[in-house]
């Protein structure tokens, strides 16, 4: 049975009752205070939300929201109510139209629209829970460069996963371990947090325009975008820290993934990230020579 905070309006209705909606969920806790007073400033957090006929969820998503400095919405071409949903919720949103297709891109667009010294990134579809934002923020102020969200973790878990999804999943991670000598839980799951000086490191291409193939679509701009991500991070050496994260079903509509040709798609990016990895570390012990 669900909680009452994400009990819905019947299927069938298409009025989206934004005040139900928000009166059902409870007080939102604020994000931690800095601990020393005299130190630096409360860092900028940014969210990157991207949305492709979302209406009906994005009222759910908005109402569990903690206090953040900045929410950036990437339509990816919605025909529904999506982003006047999400400007009368939040009159202060920015609203990025992605420039090409799939979710990488909608990200890469909106990291560079971000302004904020924290960038989390969040499913519009209710599956990512933005209660669980305080933990990834926290383990960043406590000194990771990116905090990568995982089912896997002691308190994490899943409503949404399959045992197909699953077991490609843990077989994909080990697979990222022994190449990338990573200790990856969960490979495949998109609720990470990062600083926004890090972006560099993942060198996504949120300017080219459209490419003339069948799914207009460049290499990191489907759900790889995920693995794409976590391989870079490794990388670059960058200090990751795992975050316990509890996967809900999606509220309304359909997942655009899919299990067998999204999950060639990592192996794909696991393929041709992998000689990076290996002409970086060459780089590396000769310069140490």
């Amino acid at each position: 049975m669900p909680t009452v905070d994400r009990v819905l309006p019947g299927e069938t209705n298409t009025v989206i009752d934004i005040e139900a909606i928000q009166a059902a969920v409870p007080a939102i806790p604020d994000l931690p205070d800095d601990p020393d007073d005299g130190a630096e400033p409360e860092p900028r957090i940014s969210v990157i939300v991207p949305a492709l006929n979302e209406a009906r969820n994005i009222p759910h998503v908005f109402a569990r929201l903690p206090q953040v400095d900045e929410i950036v919405l990437v339509d990816g071409g919605s025909i529904d109510d999506t982003v006047a949903v999400a400007r009368r919720l939040r009159p202060d949103i920015r609203v990025v139209r992605q420039n090409r297709k799939g979710k990488g891109n909608a990200l890469a667009c909106g990291f560079a629209a971000a302004t904020g010294d924290i960038i989390v990134m969040i499913d519009a579809d209710g599956s990512t829970d933005p209660l669980e934002i305080p933990r990834f923020v926290e383990a960043l102020r406590a000194g990771a460069d990116f905090a990568k969200g995982s089912r896997f973790r002691p308190s994490g878990g899943s409503a949404d996963i399959t045992r197909l999804r699953r077991a490609g999943n843990k077989c994909l991670s080990l697979l990222v371990n022994v190449l990338f000598r990573t200790r990856y839980s969960d490979l495949c799951y998109g609720y990470n947090a990062f600083w926004a000086h890090c972006l560099d490191v993942f060198d996504l291409d949120s300017t080219s325009p459209m490419p003339d193939n069948t799914d207009g679509r460049l290499w990191g701009d489907g759900f790889e975008i995920e693995t794409l991500l976590n391989l870079r991070a490794a990388r670059a050496d960058l200090k990751i820290t795992e975050v316990a994260s509890f996967e809900h079903n999606r509220i309304h509509g359909v997942s655009n993934l899919n299990a067998l040709t999204d999950g060639m798609r990592v192996l794909r990016t696991i393929a041709r990230e992998w000689p990076r990895r290996a002409r970086v570390k060459q780089i590396a012990e000769r310069q140490a020579r």
